[in-house]
């Protein structure tokens, strides 16, 4: 198989979706690896890096789209949409229950697209989006601190506080991956940290293995607005598998906050579960309503690459190699979860939470295969 590793063009986006190594590994099973030139500068890979493990090395993003089989990190933006093509498979990470414009794309062009999101093992474990939804958690505090200071908008508080001086207080909506990796970080920096999950199990376990500062709340609407409104730092990590973030927070909500505290909504790639907020990039981070930083970023983890893209292919590396050996009809065919990370087949929406995002029809992936 032909695979090919384009250069990511959202906006600071650093990442890349295949190091050297994944390279060398492919070739050595025996496909071909087309790099764009300079994709990997980002991350510390230099062109001389990938041709060293066996890739070639193409000029331009258009020779990179020409194989049969793309791997990205980020969904495709509107300039990339004519690539897309009823041979193609696009191996990435998708988001479309956010995105309707890039839905009706994939499902226009006919490309097979299989979301990194929703690649999902038989105990709903997310193996694929796990790294970045960990870089994400502990990014999000640090974040957090930096805006809480007043040069740069915030309240003026130092997340730790000191003797005599009371810490910051930090509410977490959600108790997954991003929940409890930005809660370990926040008590770390001295933080006082309520976390707010669905899941009464989630919460006993985190309140075992994290203890002292945490405190751990029902999600329901009262308790919602409570530890919003005493926040200094709100941090949305909600996730409905596939499927577009609730709305958890409200405007009101929002509005009983202290001015110059601070929202970093990590759902935000997922339409977000605050109804304040909206994507930004790294360009433009921030905007502010009722006197609340809002920073609502989508594509968080790209500001540390280096990290970021060792964790993504660590992870994503396996699948590839199975997609190429084994063709991509007969790897979904074989894998479940890869399976489950198929959201659009022969211009059909395959997975039920991106069509029920825009009231679209979807048709079951067993039925289109055969």
């Amino acid at each position: 198989m032909i695979i090919g590793v384009p250069k990511e063009i959202k906006d600071n986006e650093y990442r890349v979706a295949m190091m050297p190594g994944g390279v060398k590994q492919l070739v050595h099973e025996g496909h071909e690896v087309w790099v764009q030139h300079g994709a990997g500068e980002g991350s510390g890979f230099a062109d001389e890096d990938f041709e060293k493990a066996g890739a070639k090395i193409v000029t331009d993003a258009a020779a990179a789209w020409g194989a049969e089989m793309v791997v990205k990190v980020k969904e495709p933006q509107p300039s990339e949409y004519s690539f897309l093509r009823p041979d193609l498979t696009l191996f990435t990470y998708l988001h479309l229950a956010a995105d309707e414009r890039l839905t009706r794309a994939m499902m226009e062009s006919g490309v097979t697209g299989i979301a990194y999101e929703t690649v999902e093992l038989e105990n709903g474990h997310l193996p694929l989006l796990q790294p970045m939804s960990e870089v994400a958690g502990r990014m999000s505090v640090q974040i957090g601190a930096y805006y809480l200071e007043r040069m740069n908008g915030g309240r003026g508080k130092l997340l730790s506080g000191i003797p005599g001086v009371r810490p910051a207080d930090v509410a977490i909506i959600g108790g997954g991956t991003v929940g409890t990796n930005a809660a370990k970080i926040a008590l770390g920096m001295g933080a006082n940290v309520a976390i707010i999950d669905i899941n009464l199990d989630r919460l006993r376990y985190l309140d075992e293995v994290l203890g002292g500062r945490l405190a751990t709340m029902a999600s329901n609407p009262m308790n919602i607005a409570e530890a919003v409104k005493r926040a200094d730092l709100l941090i949305g990590a909600v996730l409905v598998k596939g499927a577009r973030a609730p709305k958890l927070v409200t405007r009101a909500m929002i509005g009983a906050m202290k001015p110059g505290s601070v929202v970093v909504d990590v759902a935000v790639d997922q339409g977000g579960c605050i109804e304040t907020t909206h994507p930004t990039t790294h360009s433009n981070p921030t905007f502010l309503v009722d006197g609340v930083v809002h920073y609502c970023v989508s594509n968080m983890p790209g500001a540390v690459p280096r990290t970021s893209t060792y964790g993504l292919n660590n992870a994503t590396l396996p699948y590839m190699v199975k997609l190429a050996n084994h063709g991509v009809v007969d790897a979904i065919g074989q894998d479940p979860a890869l399976a489950k990370g198929v959201n659009t087949f022969k211009g059909h929406i395959t997975y039920p939470a991106v069509a029920g995002a825009f009231g679209l029809p979807w048709k079951p992936l067993e039925a289109l295969m055969e």
